[in-house]
């Protein structure tokens, strides 16, 4: 069973606009068959992007595992100051991805393949995932423990994670990493969890 943590995508293509009204902005994203949350923006990532509040002193920032784009996209159009890279391993979600690039006319923003942070050079001020839940915990804990060496002095992880899906597990295991994890909000079982070096 092919799913979207996976390196190709064997799935027919079959693309769909998707319009993500965000902070008064109307935002465009390509999906397509074999990525994650084909139809809508996930309610995991709008919690995190609604607790998301940036400040002038964050100038860089990675999203792990970004699919079709939507935390890297929507905080590039927000905050315009952000130089922002994205990351996924999957090609058919960063060629998507790409197209939510152009699609929204951004600037300072990238998107390339990466098996984890394998292919990414140099540090950020912050990281966001929304992570893989189904490649399995192993990966997602990856995620948490090597984010710490991505990351600028000060700089911020911040992750969203179902309860039932882990969240008192990477809660633990940020606070282990980093030496302090804090829960920025609760929404219907998601957990916003949030990490600074």
């Amino acid at each position: 069973m092919s799913h979207y943590y996976s390196k190709e995508v064997n799935l027919a293509s079959k693309e769909e606009t998707i319009i993500f009204h965000y902070r008064n902005h109307d935002i465009y994203f390509t999906s397509d068959n074999g990525v994650f949350s084909k139809q809508r923006i996930d309610y995991g990532s709008r919690v995190l992007l609604d607790a998301i509040d940036l400040n002038d002193s964050t100038h860089s920032l990675l999203d792990v595992g970004c699919g079709y784009g939507t935390l890297g996209i929507s905080l590039k159009t927000i905050y315009s100051h952000l130089k922002v890279e994205m990351i996924d391993i999957n090609e058919r979600a960063v060629g998507l991805a790409q197209k939510g690039i152009v699609n929204n006319h951004l600037k300072e923003i990238k998107a390339y393949q990466s098996d984890l942070y394998g292919s990414v050079e140099g540090k950020f001020d912050a990281i966001v995932s929304n992570p893989p839940i189904r490649a399995g915990k192993k990966v997602v804990f990856e995620i948490l423990e090597k984010a710490y060496d991505y990351l600028n002095e000060n700089g911020f992880l911040m992750i969203v994670i179902q309860k039932k899906q882990g969240a008192p597990s990477a809660k633990k295991k940020m606070e282990e990493i980093f030496g302090n994890c804090t829960i920025v909000t609760k929404d219907k079982g998601y957990y916003i969890l949030k990490s600074v070096k």
